[in-house]
């Protein structure tokens, strides 16, 4: 009786020692960087991203991570509040923008009642938290309910502005984070934005930046200059996140932090340079990078992890690892929870982006990725933000000059199949549509039933029209921008007049 007792007293000294010294959580939250690692088979940056490598070896690596949006404030919205962006009523990109002349107060979009965001469950838990980066979260919030820290001008953007869009707190990567707590033992939740597939590509180790158009081109493009240049673009830009990680990282360490922080790093959405891939859900726009480091027991060093899984279950996650109650409103699991149950089916939609009318829902399973297009009769390159892109420019000559193959031209420019079906491991650029093949019918209908399943039961926002006063709202805010005023040229235009 004796042994028990003294066993007991010694495992409640260590719970309270582990309750005085909850861990910290921070989220390298990268912008549109698809996972261009050595540590998931990339042989372009193997050797040329030790930082990330070596966390997976440390680490848990997640090797199929699929987010709930394409695009990223659709995505960030999702992560915020660890609820589908559907059911929010945050799936539109860039909704809920109340500048003048964007969105007027009426159309704000709120929360539902009693839902919080992930860093409000933190401040609640008495946690110090931070946001050195862009928020973009559709919906209307007072920034300084989520975050611990930054300048009168940074909430003043959050509140008033486009939402946080890029409020950050200073262009370093470190500074105004963990060292900004006044009380240094206070834990801390604190997200850092690195640039990734937008700008990680500036960021390149002294001598490492790969030469242009030095990467071979996926089937779906023309090999153009153009298209070789942006796909060697984002190869660079997975090396220029490491080596901000590194220097993330290098900072922990240097300020006595690292031990007590367990670290997620992770992107809102995939590739950017691929018009396939940012706003599409094809594997290029959804497949992102997951690696969870730090000292916890449930987080096993060298561990590989190759189901399925959602960027729903990193909000989840986060939280429990700080032994936080997960609220039950939750869309995402604890991934590191020893019952932890893998998804059969993982979710992905699309919606209007800036001036893009879509909708697209998608299903990811063990073997196939099924896509749904209820606006078919829209191209693949309808109007768009990227019509000024080299790439697109490429595409555009070429189909008009009658130099684009059949194939290309069909995939770019005519009919989008209603359904698309595809065995991502024979066929992982996804050429090959299943949809029709009378082999595949079983399997078709199980993809089509489990997406019919869920937009029932989640509540999909997006089975109803966007109301005519944001779309006018939207408008109004790209009506001036050349961008858009180039777009009115094409034919696809008139969805928006």
């Amino acid at each position: 009786m004796k042994r028990t007792l003294t066993s007991l007293v010694f495992l409640i000294s260590l719970t309270w020692a582990h309750a005085a010294q909850r861990p910290n959580i921070l989220w390298i939250f990268s912008e549109d960087l698809s996972p261009y690692f050595g540590c998931y088979g990339n042989s372009v940056n193997r050797g040329h991203t030790p930082t990330v490598d070596q966390m997976a070896k440390n680490g848990v690596l997640f090797t199929r991570t699929f987010m709930p949006a394409p695009v990223c404030s659709a995505a960030r919205s999702a992560i915020i509040t660890g609820v589908f962006q559907t059911t929010t009523g945050t799936h539109q990109h860039r909704s809920s923008r109340h500048a003048p002349g964007v969105v007027p107060p009426p159309l704000r979009i709120h929360l539902p009642k009693g839902m919080k965001t992930i860093p409000e469950h933190f401040r609640d838990a008495g946690y110090f938290t931070f946001n050195s980066g862009k928020d973009d979260y559709n919906f209307h919030y007072d920034r300084r309910a989520l975050y611990s820290v930054g300048t009168k001008e940074n909430y003043e953007v959050g509140m008033n502005g486009w939402q946080g869009n890029f409020a950050r707190h200073s262009t370093s990567i470190t500074k105004d984070t963990w060292n900004a707590r006044p009380d240094k033992k206070q834990p801390w939740f604190g997200q850092i934005m690195l640039w990734g597939g937008k700008a990680g590509h500036k960021h390149v180790r002294k001598g490492d930046k790969l030469a242009a158009e030095a990467v071979p081109l996926p089937p779906y493009f023309p090999n153009t200059k153009a298209h070789r240049s942006a796909w060697t673009l984002h190869h660079n830009a997975a090396r220029g996140a490491d080596h901000q990680v590194e220097q993330i990282l290098q900072q922990l360490k240097s300020d006595g932090e690292l031990d007590n922080t367990i670290v997620f790093f992770f992107s809102d959405h995939g590739n950017n340079q691929s018009l396939r891939g940012k706003q599409f859900c094809y594997e290029d726009g959804l497949h992102v990078p997951l690696i969870i480091l730090g000292n916890h027991p449930s987080i096993r060093p060298g561990t590989t992890r190759s189901e399925c899984i959602s960027g729903l279950d990193i909000p989840a996650t986060s939280l429990a690892l700080a032994g936080i109650p997960l609220p039950k409103y939750l869309d995402g699991s604890n991934l590191l929870d020893p019952n932890y149950a893998p998804k059969k089916w993982i979710i992905s939609a699309r919606d209007r982006c800036d001036y893009t009318i879509d909708r697209i829902r998608s299903v990811r399973s063990d073997k196939f990725r099924y896509i749904r297009n209820y606006f078919p009769e829209r191209p693949l390159l309808q109007a768009q933000y990227r019509d000024n892109a080299p790439t697109v420019k490429d595409l555009k000559n070429l189909h008009a000059s009658g130099k684009l193959s059949k194939n290309l031209s069909e995939l770019w420019f005519g009919t989008r199949p209603s359904e698309e079906l595809y065995d991502i491991a024979k066929d992982p650029h996804q050429m090959h549509n299943l949809a029709s093949n009378p082999q595949y019918q079983t399997t078709l209908t199980q993809h089509r039933d489990a997406l019919n399943q869920w937009i029932n039961s989640s509540g999909d926002k997006g089975q109803s029209p966007e109301d005519p006063k944001q779309l006018k709202a939207t408008f109004d805010l790209w009506k001036n921008k050349p961008i858009f005023k180039n777009a009115q040229t094409n034919p696809e235009y008139k969805q928006f007049r």
